[in-house]
């Protein structure tokens, strides 16, 4: 499994959704909280995404609750 990034903010139903989908399935995954790291923005915004949570898993990133995607990073 690659080494899974959540980039996320707080009050983000969609974060949550997704933090709670790795944490029930016990995947380690880093979270990256744009309002505490105003630094990602720039970065999440160069992978070209607009809106929170961005999934990054190796060469794999997409954004928003996608719980078929997420399946996918665990096979």
């Amino acid at each position: 499994m690659n080494d899974i990034k959540v980039f996320s903010k707080v009050n983000c139903m969609q974060c949550k959704m997704v933090k709670r989908f790795l944490d029930d399935k016990h995947v380690n995954y880093t979270e990256i909280n744009v309002e505490e790291q105003p630094e990602m923005i720039d970065y999440v915004k160069g992978l070209g995404f607009q809106a929170l949570p961005v999934i990054e898993a190796g060469n794999k990133t997409f954004s928003g609750f996608r719980p078929n995607e997420l399946k996918e990073l665990l096979a």
